[in-house]
């Protein structure tokens, strides 16, 4: 029951994305933050502690939504709709 209340609480207090914005999962915007650093696929999976194949699956995904066809464009775009500080 614990598991049940900790998850609810978890996500009643996630900000709702803003309309028009791509929905990124957790460890999606994590990776897109650590591409928009400059960090390397495999820097990413040691940091994040996943591996490097996991990231690229990550990455994949964050283009797709993002509608971009590569990781310089994926760092732009996350700049512009200000998904990263």
């Amino acid at each position: 029951m614990h598991v049940a209340m900790d998850l609810h609480d978890d996500l009643s207090h996630r900000k709702a994305p803003a309309p028009g914005q791509p929905q990124l999962t957790p460890t999606q915007m994590e990776v897109l933050r650590c591409v928009h650093s400059g960090l390397l696929n495999k820097q990413i999976a040691y940091k994040l502690g996943i591996a490097e194949a996991t990231v690229k699956v990550h990455m994949t995904a964050v283009m797709r939504k993002l509608n971009v066809r590569n990781r310089t464009q994926a760092a732009i775009a996350a700049g512009q709709l200000r998904l990263v500080a």
